[in-house]
């Protein structure tokens, strides 16, 4: 009878098998868990809430895609296409390196601005592909797709490269864990000091590159239109 107990198991199988509602199913599978293991349902509900409040910085993410969601629905990808379209000269190149600066600055004080979710999609790329359409050109479907990924690759240049140079942050927190455990004590200060031309090389690595290659893909795709 100790198998009975896997009946929760059987339900998300079938669950997803039968493509229905995710929630619906992990709740209907811990519910059912819980009764045939003779759980009570005043502990399983006590066990979500206990899981939920220990965890609730996860559900961070939750509020992003609902408040980027009512801010491109109140029209936050014209208004950052239309910003970027005055701005004379610009080109998908220099608007990704310029994220990628500023997302440099802000990682490096451990200040998150959105991400891929929250900014990257309806802020950035809306602001790279206007400065095409500003031009008169019709964003090239190939392009519209670099575009993306370098927009996302930018971030997480800047991010994996710059967070450490805040002293107390999680990255640093494990290369000093890693090189405890190795045995070589670091100070914290001194780990930022020596990361400094790291992230400024990384990082300028990956502008230069995405410029370049916008550039390219601009000569490819518009130059010879005209």
């Amino acid at each position: 009878m100790e198998y009975i107990k896997l009946l929760g198991i059987l339900i998300v199988v079938l669950g997803f098998a039968l493509r229905l509602d995710s929630i619906l199913i992990i709740v209907s599978a811990a519910f059912v868990t819980a009764l045939v293991s003779g759980v009570d349902i005043v502990t399983l509900v006590e066990t979500f809430g206990e899981s939920f409040v220990s965890n609730r910085s996860m559900t961070i993410f939750i509020l992003v895609m609902l408040v980027t969601g009512t801010m491109e629905r109140n029209g936050l990808k014209e208004a950052s296409s239309a910003l970027i379209g005055r701005v004379k000269g610009a080109t998908a190149g220099i608007v990704i390196a310029s994220y990628g600066i500023i997302r440099g600055i802000f990682g490096a004080f451990n200040v998150g601005i959105g991400g891929v979710a929250g900014f990257i999609r309806p802020v950035l790329i809306p602001m790279a592909t206007a400065t095409v359409e500003s031009k008169g050109y019709k964003v090239n479907d190939n392009h519209l797709e670099q575009i993306k990924g370098m927009s996302a690759g930018i971030e997480n240049i800047s991010w994996f490269f710059c967070q450490v140079l805040f002293v107390g942050g999680s990255g640093a927190l494990l290369v000093q864990g890693t090189l405890a455990n190795l045995g070589y004590d670091s100070e914290l200060i001194k780990l930022a000091a020596i990361e400094i031309p790291v992230a400024l090389a990384g990082v300028a690595t990956g502008i230069v590159y995405y410029y370049l290659r916008d550039r390219r893909l601009c000569r490819k795709y518009y130059i010879k239109e005209k």
